[in-house]
């Protein structure tokens, strides 16, 4: 992989860290301004499942942080695009698609079947 495509890259994730963070900025936000009483029953539980509904939702994006802040360690490291499994480089349409990944797609492919087999 050349220079330009790690530039790209590094600033692709950049702009992704920063979306992400601020999501989970909103989110705490919204959670803590919240201070409805409910008279239902049924208004109190549909708002229950819409806060652990938008919690799992955090949970997601702050372990996209993670995924995002190795990326940026990889590039930093410059074992950024190359699969942990075999060695080999990950493909650019790849990485674009998924650019946090540590697999290339055979690696990947494998992986899942592997998991389906084990029922994970």
């Amino acid at each position: 992989m050349d220079q330009k495509d790690i530039e790209y890259f590094r600033k692709l994730l950049t702009t992704m860290l920063e979306e992400a963070k601020q999501k989970g900025d909103s989110t705490i936000e919204e959670l803590t301004d919240s201070n409805e009483v409910f008279a239902d029953p049924a208004d109190r539980a549909t708002a229950e499942s819409d806060r652990a509904f938008t919690l799992r939702i955090r949970d997601r994006e702050r372990r996209l942080i993670r995924k995002i802040q190795s990326a940026l360690q990889r590039i930093d490291d410059g074992t950024y695009g190359i699969c942990e499994e075999c060695g080999e480089e990950i493909a650019i349409p790849r990485l674009k698609a998924r650019p946090v990944t540590r697999l290339c797609i055979n690696c990947k492919a494998k992986q899942e079947e592997d998991e389906h087999l084990r029922g994970d």
